[in-house]
């Protein structure tokens, strides 16, 4: 898991300008911080979802989306009892989660991802394909992901 975001303060001066920003893109460049200050690449993988999490959390964003394959999150997903989630509380995602219902491959960091956010004092969170994005936002489609 990500610990910092290395250029945080210029993210935070190019949105202050008003300009859209893509950053933490596959996670980002894996770094370590030497004792003199210098920075040296290290072989790793940084989890994509968790980066975007600790960016919405170090800028204080109002809304975490995180884009995935599918329109909602489910419970039981490819099962014959699958049930889609349109909202839910932490607690609830928490419970959903140590109940095993997100895989580790494939939806289980972007539930992590959103409960650090959560759990942080994000105030909303979203989860849905691209194609829903929009509505998402407006309310209409997605998955709605709030504190309690």
């Amino acid at each position: 898991r990500p610990v910092d975001v290395i250029e945080l303060d210029s993210i935070r001066t190019l949105m202050q300008a008003g300009c859209a920003v893509v950053a933490c893109g596959g996670g980002g460049i894996p770094v370590i911080q030497k004792e003199d200050g210098a920075l040296r690449g290290v072989e790793a993988v940084i989890d994509k979802d968790h980066a975007s999490s600790l960016l919405a959390r170090k800028i204080n964003a109002d809304l975490f989306l995180i884009s995935t394959a599918v329109e909602k999150i489910a419970l039981n997903y490819g099962r014959t009892d699958q049930r889609w989630i349109e909202r839910a509380t932490l607690s609830e995602l928490k419970g959903y989660y140590a109940s095993g219902h997100f895989a580790a491959g494939s939806m289980g960091p972007k539930i992590e991802a959103m409960i650090d956010y959560l759990s942080c004092g994000g105030s909303r969170g979203l989860i849905t394909n691209p194609p829903n994005m929009v509505r998402a936002v407006d309310g209409k489609k997605g998955t709605e992901l709030i504190p309690d």
